[in-house]
């Protein structure tokens, strides 16, 4: 009943086979999901923020835009409209598709005013883009120059094999979409070197996150694996399930503008996430599992080597389970539980397929993966998801506060 992704770049993100499509009506906010996710493509983890920054500003334009014409096929037109001219500013390289996509859709539509449709779908996207313009998520911002401190025990330095300078360490620095600041929301500091918290986190990285481990079980592996692509690719599927018209979730029967409004407070909750995690790790600069088990005081092991590679940035708190979070208390509050099981696959592990009945379960996979890869600390996971819960709801908080006619 589910057919293959659209586009190699979009692996996560499943769409209904030639029979389902035949026999379903033409959906325009799915159809400009799913270019979304196309063009972006898989992404690396210095590239996410920028690319969600895309999809809030693709989608925060479409609910300006439809809320500025008539309901119907004018709205869907300027919908496709705020989505092309924001895609088409961030992917230039993209505009033939794009071009081709946004004609094949108003010739389906039967808009009484086309042209107003689209002019209204531009203006939005030109009046987001210049609203964030400078907001400090573009990739040279996101990943200036890090010098780290000498080593030291609990100091983070560049891990091995590469030894890569540090990436992301101007992303704490960006500008909100929809928190006032994020220095309220962030964690306490990460558990001392003598603490029991600490030695217990580090013998089980120890123990099941190296890439020989002879505790961490097959199914551990695969979800493992399944969660070292980046979250935004991650959780595209699982978004898209809470939008999707084929009766599965309560969502489906939500107005064209409050399933916009899903996608589009989503992504902004999940980038203030992003930023106040960001902000943390280069505050804390604690050290990764595979500096401790190396070059720690307890038993040393020069030799360890974890699953998967570890990202060139500060340990704590986790990146992922931020996301993961922060995307559960979205999904939770806006889109409510799962109506039936949805199966996602992975832009990185393409032989592994997860299914999923609740939306913690996702953050219970990233809160483990971590370990099971061996990147990450448990407390640092758990401290993570714990920061994404708490910016999302306060994001959405300020967001209710302003009015529901505002997204950012």
């Amino acid at each position: 009943m589910l057919a293959t992704a659209l586009g190699a770049g979009a692996a996560t993100v499943l769409i209904p086979s030639s029979a389902d499509a035949a026999a379903a009506p033409a959906d325009t906010l799915l159809e400009w999901y799913d270019l979304t996710a196309a063009t972006i493509g898989v992404i690396t983890g210095p590239q996410q923020v920028t690319n969600s920054r895309t999809w809030a500003v693709a989608w925060i334009a479409a609910g300006r835009a439809v809320s500025a014409v008539r309901p119907g096929a004018d709205a869907e037109l300027a919908l496709a409209a705020a989505v092309h001219e924001t895609l088409l500013g961030t992917n230039p390289a993209a505009a033939p598709a794009l071009d081709a996509a946004l004609a094949a859709t108003a010739a389906r539509l039967s808009a009484r005013h086309p042209d107003r449709a689209v002019a209204a779908g531009i203006e939005a996207a030109r009046a987001v883009l210049a609203e964030r313009a400078g907001d400090g998520l573009d990739p040279a911002s996101v990943n200036r120059p890090f010098t780290p401190p000498p080593a030291a025990p609990g100091v983070w330095q560049p891990t091995p094999p590469a030894f890569a300078a540090a990436v992301q360490a101007g992303q704490g620095d960006g500008r909100p979409f929809l928190v006032r600041s994020v220095r309220p929301l962030q964690p306490g500091p990460p558990p001392a070197l003598d603490s029991d918290v600490f030695r217990r986190d580090l013998a089980e990285s120890r123990a099941v996150g190296a890439v020989d481990s002879a505790v961490r079980t097959a199914p551990q592996t695969a979800v493992a694996r399944f969660w070292s692509q980046t979250s935004l690719n991650g959780f595209t599927g699982a978004l898209r399930t809470t939008v999707a018209p084929d009766g599965s979730h309560a969502a489906t029967r939500r107005p064209l503008a409050q399933r916009i409004a899903l996608i589009a407070l989503f992504h902004a909750a999940t980038i203030d996430a992003q930023i106040t995690t960001y902000r943390a790790k280069y505050r804390y600069l604690f050290w990764r599992p595979v500096t401790a088990i190396r070059t720690g005081a307890v038993a040393p092991d020069p030799s360890w080597t974890p699953l998967i590679g570890t990202p060139a940035h500060p340990e704590y708190p986790s990146g992922h389970t931020t996301y993961a979070g922060a995307a559960q208390a979205v999904l939770e509050t806006l889109a409510g539980p799962p109506r039936v099981p949805f199966s996602l696959t992975s832009a990185v592990a393409t032989d592994v397929t997860l299914r999923y009945s609740q939306w913690s379960q996702l953050t219970r996979d990233n809160i483990d993966a971590r370990v099971w890869e061996g990147v990450h600390f448990r407390h640092t996971d758990e401290v993570g998801a714990a920061v994404g819960r708490r910016v999302a709801l306060a994001a959405l908080a300020h967001r209710a506060g302003q009015g529901s006619g505002s997204v950012a």
